[in-house]
C-alpha cells in the first residue's frame, strides 16, 4: 500500500500541559478576637524527617549551630543553664537541639514550656508536642496565648492555656503576617518523593532480576498451576526444584538488568538538587567525590548559613529566656584561604602588577 503524504492529519497537543505555578496566599489572621493555628501536617513532615535523607542535613545544621557549645557572661547564668534537665535526663544543649529540629520541620515551630521558680528564675525547659499545641493570636496577629489540647489535630479540648511568656517558641522562615512558619519539608517534598521512587524502582528491578524464568511445554492448566506453585515455593525457600520432564522439554532464562547509568544519573541529580534546596552543601554531609578546593568552597558557603542560625537562636534566647549567651563557632577557613591566595599570588591572579609595569615603555 502506497503512503499518501497529502493525507497527513494534525492532532491536538492540548493534552500536554505547560507548567503552571499554583498561586498561594499568606495565612493572615482574621478579624476575630482569637485566631487558632495548629500544624495538621506535622505527622507527615515528621515522617519525612525520620525515614528519608532529610534527617541528615537538618541534624547537621543543628550540630554546626550549637554543637560547639556556648559561653555566657555571668556565672549565675551558667549555673542556671547547667541545672536545666528537661524531662529529667536532658541538658541545655539537648533541649536546644530538639527544639531546633522541630522548628525546622514543623510549621507551628518548636515549643518548650518555660518553668520558673517563685522568684522568677528560670529552672527548666520542657519540650512540647506540636501535634497537641496551637497558637492563639488576636486580630492584629500578635500571639496572646498557647493552648495545649487533649488530643492531636486541633480537635481536642483545651487542657491548659499558657501565657506567651510561658513558652519558648521559635518558627522557621515566617513570611508576612502569617501565624506560622515554613517547614523545610515543603520545598523538598517533591525531590524526596522522586528520589525515593527511583531508588525503590531500581531495588525492585534488581531483586527481581535474581529470579530465573522457566520455559516448559505444558497444555494442562491444572498441572501448570501446580508447577507454578511449586516453582514459586522453591524460589521462596531456596530449595531445589525437580521437574519430571526430559532435559529438552524445559529451559531456564535469566532476567537481565536494564542499564543502571540512567537511574544513577537521575538519582544523583535529585540528590544534588536536594542539598541545594535545604541550604546545606553536600560536602558538609559527605566528602565523597569532592576535591580539596571544592570542599573548601563548600565549607565557606556554609559559614554564613550556620552563623545566621546561631545569631537568630542567640537573639531568641535573650528575648524569651532573658539569658545572654554566645555560641562557639566552628573553625573558619576564611583566613586560611586568604593566606593561601597571598602565598600563591601567581596562580590566583591572571595579571600581576609587575607584568603591567614591565610592559610600560617597551
Amino acid at each position: 500500500m502506497r503512503t499518501d503524504i497529502t493525507q497527513t492529519d494534525v492532532g491536538s497537543l492540548n493534552a500536554i500541559k505547560d507548567f503552571a505555578m499554583t498561586p498561594q496566599v499568606l495565612d493572615s489572621p482574621s478579624d476575630q478576637k482569637e485566631n487558632y493555628y495548629y500544624d495538621s501536617d506535622f505527622s507527615e513532615y515528621l515522617g519525612y524527617y525520620r525515614t528519608t535523607q532529610l534527617k541528615a542535613p537538618i541534624d547537621t545544621l543543628a550540630i554546626w549551630t550549637i554543637g560547639k557549645g556556648y559561653s555566657v557572661e555571668t556565672n549565675r547564668n551558667k549555673v542556671i543553664l547547667d541545672k536545666i534537665t528537661g524531662w529529667g535526663t536532658d541538658d541545655f544543649i539537648d533541649i536546644l537541639y530538639n527544639h531546633f529540629v522541630i522548628t525546622k520541620i514543623s510549621k507551628i515551630g518548636g515549643m518548650a514550656q518555660i518553668i520558673k521558680n517563685k522568684k522568677g528564675t528560670l529552672i527548666n525547659l520542657k519540650m512540647l508536642n506540636p501535634l497537641t499545641m496551637r497558637t492563639v493570636t488576636n486580630a492584629q496577629g500578635n500571639i496572646i496565648a498557647y493552648d495545649k489540647l487533649t488530643s492531636s489535630g486541633g480537635v481536642g479540648k483545651v487542657e491548659k492555656r499558657f501565657k506567651p511568656e510561658e513558652i519558648f517558641h521559635r518558627v522557621n522562615d515566617r513570611l508576612g503576617d502569617e501565624n506560622h512558619g515554613t517547614s523545610v519539608v515543603e520545598s523538598v517534598k517533591w525531590i524526596i518523593d522522586a528520589k525515593q521512587e527511583a531508588m525503590k524502582d531500581w531495588r525492585r528491578i534488581s531483586h527481581r532480576s535474581t529470579v530465573r524464568i522457566l520455559y516448559i511445554e505444558e497444555d494442562d492448566k491444572t498441572r501448570m498451576t501446580a508447577l507454578k506453585s511449586d516453582y514459586a515455593e522453591a524460589i521462596k525457600k531456596g530449595d531445589l526444584l525437580i521437574l519430571p520432564v526430559k532435559a529438552g522439554d524445559a529451559a531456564f532464562a535469566d532476567l537481565t538488568l536494564p542499564p543502571v547509568q540512567q537511574f544513577l544519573d537521575w538519582i544523583r541529580y535529585l540528590e544534588n538538587l536536594f542539598y541545594q534546596a535545604v541550604r546545606v552543601p553536600k560536602i558538609i554531609a559527605t566528602s565523597e567525590g569532592f576535591t580539596e578546593a571544592g570542599g573548601k568552597m563548600g565549607y565557606m558557603t556554609f559559614e554564613p548559613i550556620y552563623t545566621y542560625e546561631q545569631t537568630k537562636l542567640e537573639n531568641d534566647i535573650w528575648n524569651q529566656l532573658g539569658i545572654k549567651l554566645t555560641f562557639n563557632k566552628p573553625p573558619s577557613l576564611s583566613n586560611a584561604m586568604q593566606d593561601t591566595e597571598e602565598k600563591n599570588v601567581g596562580q590566583t591572579q591572571a595579571v600581576q602588577p609587575n607584568d603591567v609595569t614591565a610592559g610600560v615603555g617597551e
